[in-house]
């Protein structure tokens, strides 16, 4: 597998991880992410990895997991910029952002920060 295939199934998963955080993925917040990535040139691979989870009802944190190593494994990437303004786009598109899903943002960036620092300082 490519590092951007990996990284792009990641940010599915991720999208997947975020949406449930509440509970259930809402009509907006999928309307939103098709919406935002009809643009984007690797948008097949994302979607499918989001419907892929969702398909699957996978657990939330196993997902997140999986996610945050492969994502570790690729390294930084100024793509995570994109990937966060997705994930804000998501989470306000069903009336606002709730707690559960704030946390799931602030939860990726503090571990991929903290595992970056850690392998790149020298």
């Amino acid at each position: 597998m490519s590092t951007n295939t990996e990284l792009y199934d990641a940010f599915g998963e991720l999208i997947y991880v975020l949406a449930k955080a509440d509970g259930q993925i809402q009509p907006e917040e999928k309307a939103t992410l098709e919406h935002i990535l009809q643009s984007h040139p690797w948008s097949k691979e994302i979607l499918w990895s989001f419907n892929y989870e969702s398909g699957k009802d996978n657990d939330v944190e196993d997902t997140y997991q999986k996610m945050l190593q492969k994502c570790i494994e690729v390294g930084p990437n100024p793509e995570y910029e994109f990937m966060f303004d997705v994930l804000e786009a998501v989470a306000k598109s069903s009336i606002e952002l709730d707690e559960q899903e704030k946390a799931v943002i602030d939860r990726f960036k503090s571990d991929l920060t903290t595992e970056f620092s850690k392998r790149f300082e020298s």
